[in-house]
């Protein structure tokens, strides 16, 4: 028994803090034309590119959103390799104050591209400095208190700002209106998460076969990250149990010991439709009560697990809470309050 704890941890664990940062930097693709899916995004932003690197003017401002691990980072460094141009990245937290942005936005050269993260959690105040230097690349800086302040209007070399964020509903109408190119990242389709498999496995010179490569893709959310994710830990546990060989029984078991089944639902997915259907008899149940059932917080069930189990119609979101669908109680094997069988 020992054994199988020391030899699962040493699968979680083998090179994860040494190697994870770095590898998904290496499995990010460079140019459009590595990208895989999301093909109308990706043709969208090739013609906006070339119009603007012929007329030989900066981008206007991309705001791209959808789900998190759908490649929105990976697409701003992106547009700056096609580009040509320095990118420099932040995020929405970091900007506290108006002298953060100030000192971002006062360091960018002709063309630069400024990356804001999660760019719905701006502070108001940040927000409202980032209009006129969005649209006429200046800053109003107030200097001094109280009768002696005065304003200063601080030129600004012509950037374009790419926001990302995974909730677009709480950007605020004002700064939304100003990009240019808007675009919604959706989940992937498993041939196109079965190329990433295949793309991954070259560059981390991995041996698998399509069957393995398939099963990765099936269970993976249609999420790229995932997908990168799920690979690195089959490798690992075919190198600790298969000597390296990644074969579909492998795959399948070191799937298993990781607890993702075959709709790609992981352990919180299914404590979450669960606790709807054992603890509040399928719903509506509201969101912080659901929450406190399964001790994962708000704004993680929402960002990070409703979605997938929304677009795979196992959880529906209704005016007075959360419910579980028929297809939930079928694949957790339950039986629906008044079915008869």
């Amino acid at each position: 028994m020992a054994e199988k704890i020391l030899a699962k941890e040493e699968i979680l664990a083998k090179n994860e803090l040494v190697e994870e940062s770095s590898l998904d930097l290496t499995l990010r693709p460079k140019k459009l034309t590595e990208y895989v899916g999301q093909e109308k995004v990706v043709e969208n932003l090739r013609i906006f590119i070339k119009a603007a690197k012929q007329r030989k003017e900066p981008l206007e401002h991309i705001l791209i959103y959808g789900p998190p691990g759908l490649g929105k980072t990976t697409l701003a460094y992106i547009v700056a390799n096609e580009i040509g141009v320095t990118i420099n990245q932040t995020s929405g937290p970091a900007l506290e104050r108006a002298g953060d942005l100030a000192s971002v936005l006062s360091n960018l050269n002709e063309g630069d591209i400024l990356f804001i993260d999660e760019i719905h959690r701006l502070n108001r105040v940040v927000e409202e400095m980032l209009y006129p230097a969005m649209e006429d690349f200046y800053l109003d800086l107030v200097v001094g208190r109280g009768p002696s302040a005065r304003t200063l209007k601080l030129e600004l070399a012509k950037f374009t700002l790419v926001g990302a964020t995974t909730r677009v509903g709480e950007i605020s109408s004002p700064l939304r209106d100003r990009f240019g190119f808007v675009h919604r990242l959706d989940y992937y389709h498993e041939k196109d998460l079965e190329k990433i498999v295949k793309r991954s496995s070259r560059i981390l010179d991995i041996e698998i076969d399509e069957q393995s490569a398939k099963e990765i893709a099936a269970r993976s959310r249609g999420t790229p990250r995932i997908v990168n994710r799920l690979l690195k830990r089959v490798r690992d546990y075919a190198q600790v149990q298969n000597q390296g060989k990644i074969d579909l029984a492998i795959t399948k078991k070191a799937l298993l010991m990781l607890e993702i089944d075959n709709k790609g639902l992981d352990k919180v997915d299914r404590c979450l439709l669960l606790a709807i259907i054992d603890k509040f008899k399928g719903g509506p149940v509201g969101i912080e009560t659901l929450a406190a059932a399964t001790h994962e917080e708000r704004k993680t069930l929402e960002e990070v697990y409703e979605p997938f189990l929304m677009q795979i119609g196992f959880l529906q979101r209704t005016p007075t809470g959360r419910k579980a669908t028929t297809r939930a109680y079928q694949h957790l094997d339950k039986k629906e309050k008044g079915s008869l069988f």
